[in-house]
Protein backbone atom coordinates (compact mmCIF):
# COMPACT_ATOMS: atom_id res chain seq x y z
CA UNK A 1 0.00 0.00 0.00
CA UNK A 2 2.93 2.20 0.69
CA UNK A 3 4.77 1.68 -1.83
CA UNK A 4 1.83 1.95 -4.92
CA UNK A 5 0.72 5.47 -2.94
CA UNK A 6 4.53 6.26 -2.95
CA UNK A 7 4.50 5.87 -7.21
CA UNK A 8 1.33 7.17 -7.94
CA UNK A 9 2.91 10.30 -6.30
CA UNK A 10 6.27 9.87 -7.74
CA UNK A 11 3.92 10.10 -11.31
CA UNK A 12 1.59 12.91 -10.44
CA UNK A 13 5.05 15.08 -9.68
CA UNK A 14 6.88 13.99 -12.93
CA UNK A 15 7.12 16.07 -16.01
CA UNK A 16 6.04 13.26 -18.33
CA UNK A 17 3.07 12.58 -16.23
CA UNK A 18 1.31 16.05 -16.57
CA UNK A 19 -1.68 16.49 -18.74
CA UNK A 20 -0.67 15.73 -22.64
CA UNK A 21 -3.00 18.30 -23.44
CA UNK A 22 -1.36 21.44 -21.37
CA UNK A 23 1.83 20.24 -22.25
CA UNK A 24 1.22 19.77 -26.08
CA UNK A 25 -0.50 23.46 -25.92
CA UNK A 26 2.76 24.70 -24.25
CA UNK A 27 4.83 23.50 -26.26
CA UNK A 28 3.47 24.44 -29.92
CA UNK A 29 2.71 28.23 -27.98
CA UNK A 30 6.84 28.14 -27.14
CA UNK A 31 7.85 26.84 -30.31
CA UNK A 32 5.07 29.58 -32.13
CA UNK A 33 6.93 32.33 -30.11
CA UNK A 34 10.27 31.62 -30.56
CA UNK A 35 9.83 30.89 -34.52
CA UNK A 36 7.94 34.56 -34.51
CA UNK A 37 11.36 35.99 -32.78
CA UNK A 38 13.26 34.44 -35.07
CA UNK A 39 11.70 35.30 -38.35
CA UNK A 40 10.43 38.55 -37.35
CA UNK A 41 13.74 39.48 -36.09
CA UNK A 42 16.39 37.91 -37.82
CA UNK A 43 15.78 36.09 -40.43
CA UNK A 44 13.64 39.10 -42.01
CA UNK A 45 16.62 41.40 -40.98
CA UNK A 46 19.10 39.53 -43.39
CA UNK A 47 20.15 41.38 -46.83
CA UNK A 48 18.44 38.56 -48.79
CA UNK A 49 15.10 39.46 -47.25
CA UNK A 50 15.41 42.87 -47.71
CA UNK A 51 16.18 42.24 -51.29
CA UNK A 52 13.52 40.16 -51.75
CA UNK A 53 10.84 41.61 -49.75
CA UNK A 54 9.41 43.91 -52.51
CA UNK A 55 10.25 41.45 -55.77
CA UNK A 56 7.40 38.20 -56.22
CA UNK A 57 9.96 35.85 -54.31
CA UNK A 58 9.80 37.79 -50.90
CA UNK A 59 6.03 37.44 -51.48
CA UNK A 60 6.40 33.65 -51.89
CA UNK A 61 9.18 33.57 -48.40
CA UNK A 62 6.64 35.36 -46.77
CA UNK A 63 3.79 32.46 -47.32
CA UNK A 64 6.65 30.18 -46.35
CA UNK A 65 6.83 31.71 -43.45
CA UNK A 66 3.05 31.87 -42.73
CA UNK A 67 2.90 27.54 -43.57
CA UNK A 68 5.38 27.37 -40.69
CA UNK A 69 3.49 28.64 -37.94
CA UNK A 70 0.64 27.32 -39.25
CA UNK A 71 2.56 23.86 -39.20
CA UNK A 72 3.78 23.49 -36.05
CA UNK A 73 1.04 21.54 -34.20
CA UNK A 74 0.81 19.35 -37.23
CA UNK A 75 4.86 18.29 -37.06
CA UNK A 76 4.78 17.45 -33.47
CA UNK A 77 1.46 14.84 -33.81
CA UNK A 78 3.74 13.40 -36.46
CA UNK A 79 7.03 13.20 -34.98
CA UNK A 80 5.16 12.54 -31.21
CA UNK A 81 3.22 9.79 -32.69
CA UNK A 82 5.87 7.70 -34.42
CA UNK A 83 8.53 8.18 -32.11
CA UNK A 84 6.01 7.14 -29.14
CA UNK A 85 4.52 4.29 -31.32
CA UNK A 86 8.79 3.32 -31.72
CA UNK A 87 9.58 3.32 -28.31
CA UNK A 88 6.18 1.52 -27.15
CA UNK A 89 7.18 -1.20 -29.43
CA UNK A 90 10.30 -1.35 -27.77
CA UNK A 91 8.69 -1.53 -24.47
CA UNK A 92 6.77 -3.87 -25.09
CA UNK A 93 9.20 -6.45 -27.08
CA UNK A 94 11.24 -6.77 -23.86
CA UNK A 95 8.36 -6.80 -21.59
CA UNK A 96 7.89 -3.50 -20.34
CA UNK A 97 3.88 -2.62 -19.25
CA UNK A 98 4.39 0.96 -20.81
CA UNK A 99 1.11 1.96 -21.78
CA UNK A 100 1.30 3.75 -25.76
CA UNK A 101 -0.40 6.99 -23.86
CA UNK A 102 2.60 7.18 -21.34
CA UNK A 103 4.94 6.60 -24.38
CA UNK A 104 3.22 9.92 -25.70
CA UNK A 105 3.83 11.68 -22.55
CA UNK A 106 7.58 11.14 -22.20
CA UNK A 107 8.04 12.22 -25.41
CA UNK A 108 6.02 15.23 -25.54
CA UNK A 109 7.99 16.30 -22.15
CA UNK A 110 11.68 14.79 -23.45
CA UNK A 111 10.62 17.51 -26.81
CA UNK A 112 11.14 20.80 -24.19
CA UNK A 113 14.77 20.04 -24.56
CA UNK A 114 15.02 21.40 -28.18
CA UNK A 115 13.86 24.80 -27.04
CA UNK A 116 16.92 25.50 -25.75
CA UNK A 117 18.82 25.73 -28.99
CA UNK A 118 16.65 28.30 -30.62
CA UNK A 119 16.48 30.22 -27.55
CA UNK A 120 20.34 30.00 -27.75
CA UNK A 121 20.28 30.76 -31.59
CA UNK A 122 18.16 33.81 -31.13
CA UNK A 123 20.30 35.53 -28.34
CA UNK A 124 23.27 34.25 -30.60
CA UNK A 125 22.33 36.20 -33.96
CA UNK A 126 20.47 39.06 -31.56
CA UNK A 127 23.37 39.75 -29.20
CA UNK A 128 26.65 38.29 -30.69
CA UNK A 129 26.95 37.82 -34.37
CA UNK A 130 24.44 40.63 -35.76
CA UNK A 131 24.52 40.65 -39.09
CA UNK A 132 24.57 36.93 -40.36
CA UNK A 133 23.20 35.73 -43.88
CA UNK A 134 20.37 33.43 -44.46
CA UNK A 135 22.38 30.35 -45.05
CA UNK A 136 24.42 31.29 -41.27
CA UNK A 137 20.61 31.13 -39.40
CA UNK A 138 19.85 28.25 -41.39
CA UNK A 139 22.99 25.96 -40.59
CA UNK A 140 23.86 27.33 -36.84
CA UNK A 141 22.89 25.00 -34.70
CA UNK A 142 25.18 25.10 -30.86
CA UNK A 143 26.82 22.59 -29.49
CA UNK A 144 26.80 19.76 -32.82
CA UNK A 145 29.15 18.54 -34.92
CA UNK A 146 28.56 21.35 -37.85
CA UNK A 147 30.24 23.81 -36.10
CA UNK A 148 33.76 21.78 -36.53
CA UNK A 149 33.32 21.39 -40.61
CA UNK A 150 33.23 24.55 -43.03
CA UNK A 151 29.69 24.83 -44.07
CA UNK A 152 30.81 26.04 -47.42
CA UNK A 153 32.98 23.65 -48.48
CA UNK A 154 31.04 20.96 -47.30
CA UNK A 155 28.90 18.28 -49.08
CA UNK A 156 25.16 19.68 -48.35
CA UNK A 157 23.91 16.46 -47.86
CA UNK A 158 26.23 16.08 -44.28
CA UNK A 159 25.19 19.55 -43.36
CA UNK A 160 21.56 18.14 -41.52
CA UNK A 161 23.19 14.80 -39.98
CA UNK A 162 26.23 17.14 -38.48
CA UNK A 163 23.54 19.46 -37.03
CA UNK A 164 21.32 16.81 -35.70
CA UNK A 165 24.32 15.27 -33.56
CA UNK A 166 24.23 17.73 -31.24
CA UNK A 167 24.49 17.52 -27.03
CA UNK A 168 20.93 18.47 -26.85
CA UNK A 169 19.99 15.36 -28.68
CA UNK A 170 22.06 13.09 -25.82
CA UNK A 171 20.01 14.88 -23.37
CA UNK A 172 16.69 13.84 -24.76
CA UNK A 173 18.17 10.17 -25.03
CA UNK A 174 18.83 10.98 -21.40
CA UNK A 175 15.20 12.40 -21.00
CA UNK A 176 13.42 9.03 -22.36
CA UNK A 177 15.30 6.84 -20.41
CA UNK A 178 14.13 8.98 -17.68
CA UNK A 179 10.89 8.74 -18.81
CA UNK A 180 9.98 5.16 -19.61
CA UNK A 181 12.00 4.16 -16.30
CA UNK A 182 9.24 7.08 -14.07
CA UNK A 183 6.69 4.53 -16.02
CA UNK A 184 8.36 0.88 -15.93
CA UNK A 185 9.97 1.35 -12.46
CA UNK A 186 12.76 -1.79 -13.38
CA UNK A 187 16.52 -1.67 -13.99
CA UNK A 188 17.51 1.29 -15.91
CA UNK A 189 19.99 -1.01 -17.71
CA UNK A 190 17.21 -2.34 -19.57
CA UNK A 191 15.68 1.08 -20.12
CA UNK A 192 18.53 1.96 -22.18
CA UNK A 193 18.27 -1.15 -24.49
CA UNK A 194 14.98 -0.76 -25.24
CA UNK A 195 15.66 3.41 -26.43
CA UNK A 196 18.44 2.31 -27.64
CA UNK A 197 17.34 -0.59 -29.77
CA UNK A 198 14.16 1.38 -30.71
CA UNK A 199 14.77 5.49 -31.17
CA UNK A 200 17.97 5.83 -31.23
CA UNK A 201 18.43 2.99 -34.17
CA UNK A 202 16.04 4.72 -36.22
CA UNK A 203 17.47 8.56 -35.29
CA UNK A 204 20.81 6.93 -37.10
CA UNK A 205 19.46 4.92 -39.68
CA UNK A 206 16.98 8.21 -40.90
CA UNK A 207 20.55 10.10 -40.60
CA UNK A 208 21.70 7.50 -43.16
CA UNK A 209 19.06 7.25 -45.71
CA UNK A 210 18.72 11.17 -45.56
CA UNK A 211 22.53 11.65 -46.85
CA UNK A 212 22.05 8.44 -48.98
CA UNK A 213 18.50 10.16 -50.56
CA UNK A 214 19.66 13.46 -50.64
CA UNK A 215 20.10 15.43 -54.23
Amino acid sequence: MLNSSYTNEGEAKSLFAADKRLLFLLLCLATLMLLFIKISFIENETAAFEFLQDRPEGAILRIVQGLKYLSIPFIYLWKFTVIAFVIWVGCFMYGYRVTYTQCWGVVIGAEFIFLIPEVIKIFWFMAIETDPTYNDIREFYPLSLIHFADYSEMDKRYAYPLRALNVFEIIYWFMLVNGIHHFARKDKKIVWLIVACSYILIFFLWLVFYMIVYK
